[in-house]
């Protein structure tokens, strides 16, 4: 199996850093994981070392602050492509990416360049989600689409799966975005270059433990940057 590793940005995830990572070992016990911590003050990093320390396939990148999505995963692709790996993969410790779609995103990447966990393709969606998040999310979608004129249905899904030849290939240090505009940037620069980008279905839960990140400002920060992307040169 192609080395593969999984990227997980974490800010206050204490709750939930231990028990995402025996989940994912359970279903792929060979995928490493790379916890990129932003100085949680809950001690999510502090929980990571313990982990690392005891299990070779876990490893912790720690930053000083928090400063954005987009920037964790950058340090953490550099880490990884730096280390070697075949695959990189994006993911959520909160549960709200669920392990048990590992095995397939990880397959399709023999065939495909990018492999996207998608709500927004039939057998997908969301769980637990109120109306307006809903509306937020479905309609900032169709907004980057019509603008960036892409067939990715779930522009702003955070699970992700790159080749790492892709993500060398991309540019990634000129991905400015640091919100989840970034994830729009990364899938259409890969869409620009030519490559095979395949969405699978999953179900996306609300998150049961700990704080949701996205805020007013990140919502925002997507209707402006959307035009950046477009025009990027």
């Amino acid at each position: 199996m192609p080395r593969t590793l999984i990227c997980m940005p974490t800010y206050n995830e204490a709750e939930n850093i231990r028990p995402i990572i025996a989940a994912i070992a359970k279903v792929v016990p060979e995928v490493h994981v790379l916890v990129i911590d932003d100085n949680s003050p809950d001690g999510t990093g502090d929980i990571a070392d313990e982990l690392a320390a005891a299990d070779p396939r876990i490893h912790v990148l720690h930053r000083k602050e928090k400063a954005g999505l987009g920037k964790a995963y950058i340090a953490g692709f550099e880490w990884g492509l730096d280390a070697g790996y075949d695959y990189i993969i994006e993911m959520d410790a909160d549960f709200s990416h669920q392990p048990k779609y590992l095995p397939e995103m990880i397959a399709q990447l023999e065939k495909y360049d990018v492999v996207v966990g998608s709500r927004y393709v039939a057998g997908g969606g969301t769980e637990d989600w109120g109306v307006v998040r809903k509306v937020i999310s479905r309609g900032g979608g169709i907004y980057a689409r019509t603008i960036l004129g892409i067939d990715v249905q779930d522009l702003t899904a955070g699970f992700v799966a790159w080749r790492a030849g892709v993500l060398r290939d991309i540019d990634i240090e000129r991905v400015e975005a640091s919100g989840y505009v970034f994830q729009i940037e990364m899938k259409y620069r890969a869409y620009k270059r030519g490559y095979r980008l395949l969405e699978i279905p999953i179900v996306f839960p609300d998150r049961t433990v700990g704080v949701s990140k996205m805020s007013p400002n990140i919502a925002a920060e997507a209707l402006w940057r959307v035009w950046g992307i477009r025009f990027k040169k």
